[in-house]
């Protein structure tokens, strides 16, 4: 048992967290907006509640009108293209959708007359589908062109995750493609970002023409020209 005083020297420091921007200073420059998903369950056989530091922060203890220290970490090649009529596509699965509610404000905005498609999923529709009437409304405005969903555990339902879906519109994935449509992808990195990386290479393999070897230097081809960008942690 050692003494207090030692054990806390021995700790490091918390380290900070980093969220997604999800609002555009376009539309209210006064006004920053975060997704943060609160993190708490149940410790098997221990009879406590694990929560997350910094969500549990944000969601319970910080109240309104609370000065907050924060920093800006610009995330470097993550960014809407340069011409608005470009096409984009985004996979951002959970609060991996924050940038891109961002990324839709801003052209919302701007009026861009560029296409954009949203791959989301989450685990249950009924409660974890964020922003649902946002996008339903820039759906209607058509400044969101194509929203495609997944859920993981919906009730009666197969598991589909974004890469499903993205798989299951390979064809019309791969069409905007052709029309230059850069592509994002933010949120998981130990395994989300990998699995949409694989359905790339498979819709261009499926949908492209191109065999194992050929569909992967395209894809990293779209990674070396800015076509491909990831935000994954």
């Amino acid at each position: 048992r050692p003494d207090p005083e030692a054990f806390v020297e021995c700790l490091e420091g918390l380290q900070p967290r980093l969220y997604s921007i999800s609002s555009s200073p376009k539309l209210d420059p006064n006004r920053l907006s975060l997704t943060v998903d609160h993190v708490r369950y149940e410790i098997e056989g221990e009879g406590r509640t694990r929560l997350g530091v910094a969500s549990t922060f944000l969601s319970r203890a910080l109240e309104p009108g609370t000065a907050l220290k924060v920093y800006v970490q610009r995330a470097h090649n993550f960014a809407l293209p340069d011409n608005p009529a470009t096409p984009i596509v985004m996979v951002g699965p959970g609060t991996g959708v924050a940038p891109f509610r961002a990324f839709l404000q801003d052209r919302y905005v701007a009026q861009a007359p560029g296409d954009a498609w949203l791959f989301f999923g989450h685990q249950r529709s009924a409660c974890d589908f964020f922003y649902e009437e946002e996008f339903a409304g820039l759906l209607a405005q058509q400044a969101l062109t194509k929203l495609s969903l997944a859920w993981s555990r919906d009730a009666g339902t197969p598991k589909t995750y974004v890469q499903d879906r993205m798989r299951a519109e390979g064809a019309e994935l791969w069409a905007w493609l052709q029309r230059g449509a850069h592509f994002y992808v933010c949120g998981d990195a130990q395994r989300m970002a990998g699995d949409v990386e694989k359905a790339m290479i498979e819709i261009s393999r499926q949908h492209g023409g191109h065999d194992e070897r050929s569909a992967k230097a395209f894809v990293a081809d779209l990674r070396k020209s800015g076509r491909y960008q990831a935000d994954v942690y």
